[in-house]
């Protein structure tokens, strides 16, 4: 600034004026002109770690992930950056490999660089401890929760999702649908169930426990899940699926039978991964995650926090959409 200063023959004060935008200053346009130009000829760009030491306000977001690739990273990525943008902020991003030593070597980077604020967010939902440092700025968990309860979290809303995706089924006239689910252990699992369990409740619908698989989240335990229950005495018209990956072992359980998918059996997935759902045949209608949206409102709260609001919700809950394909059909006819 001092360059700038001597460069435009003028104080540094004025330079400080003219590059704040301070307009109450008394400084000429012919002033303000030669400040700029300066400013351009001499390559100058303010130090944002500086600015941000004197004012105790920095303009970065801090977002750190385990989800660097695979279909959920530029979700969250987009939906953090877009809302930060509105907000006049950056986003500074750091990876982790799930560990306690880098995670705590994440949040120290963060630090460091005087974020305003923190965003934490998982692969899949689950509970989190965090090191107590992440709570020296504001600080919130995306797609996880805080084991200790000190840290709000904003996580998709399960339940509503397993809902949605086996009311799917019966809208269209099915009456007897098969889970496939995750680890009957996990936040995942347990929401999706009590989602499915209730829209039969709702719907008049005896809950039969051997239409329920339990299996791992991956395509040959789809496959290995799918084929059990098709070759039940009773089969289903209809399978709920609690990822896309598994509906993807589904379909290939229920073509080796020469079945039609949409037709004889009808498949709706949970998740939305684009790159399995879009192109599978037929498309498969799902359940989409909502880690955009999540992102989006988790740098909100930021801003919450930052300003005193002392009422955010311990836990908030996003809505999980249903995307409509080509996999859901009417009963056609009994295999």
């Amino acid at each position: 600034m001092l360059d700038v200063a001597n460069h435009a023959r003028v104080s540094r004060t004025t330079v400080s004026f003219v590059l704040s935008g301070n307009t109450d200053a008394g400084i000429s346009d012919e002033t303000r002109l030669r400040v700029q130009q300066a400013v351009s000829e001499l390559g100058y760009r303010p130090n944002a770690s500086a600015r941000a030491l004197a004012s105790k306000e920095s303009k970065l977001y801090g977002l750190i992930t385990e989800i660097v690739t695979g279909p959920y990273a530029m979700d969250i990525v987009r939906g953090a950056q877009e809302q930060a943008a509105q907000e006049g902020r950056m986003l500074l991003i750091a990876s982790t490999d799930g560990s306690d030593k880098s995670e705590r070597k994440a949040i120290e980077m963060m630090l460091e660089h005087r974020v305003a604020g923190l965003i934490y967010a998982t692969a899949w939902h689950r509970g989190v401890h965090l090191p107590d440092t992440i709570s020296e700025v504001p600080a919130v968990l995306v797609h996880c929760f805080d084991q200790n309860g000190k840290l709000p979290s904003i996580t998709p809303d399960e339940k509503a999702g397993g809902h949605t995706a086996a009311m799917r089924l019966i809208d269209a006239g099915h009456r007897r649908i098969g889970m496939i689910n995750l680890d009957p252990t996990i936040p995942a699992a347990i929401g999706r169930r009590e989602g499915y369990i209730l829209a039969l409740t709702q719907s008049g619908i005896a809950l039969d426990e051997s239409l329920i698989i339990n299996a791992g989240g991956e395509a040959d335990q789809g496959y290995r899940a799918a084929v059990a229950l098709l070759n039940d005495a009773d089969p289903p018209t209809a399978i709920f699926c609690a990822t896309d990956r598994m509906a993807m072992g589904a379909y290939d359980a229920i073509k080796e039978r020469g079945l039609i998918i949409g037709e004889d059996v009808s498949v709706i997935g949970f998740d939305n991964q684009e790159l399995i759902s879009n192109y599978l045949r037929p498309s498969l209608t799902t359940v989409a995650l909502p880690f955009r949206e999540m992102a989006a409102f988790g740098v909100r709260s930021l801003a919450e926090i930052a300003s005193g609001n002392n009422g955010l919700a311990r836990e908030t809950l996003v809505g999980c959409s249903l995307i409509e394909r080509s996999s859901v059909g009417v009963p056609h006819r009994s295999h």
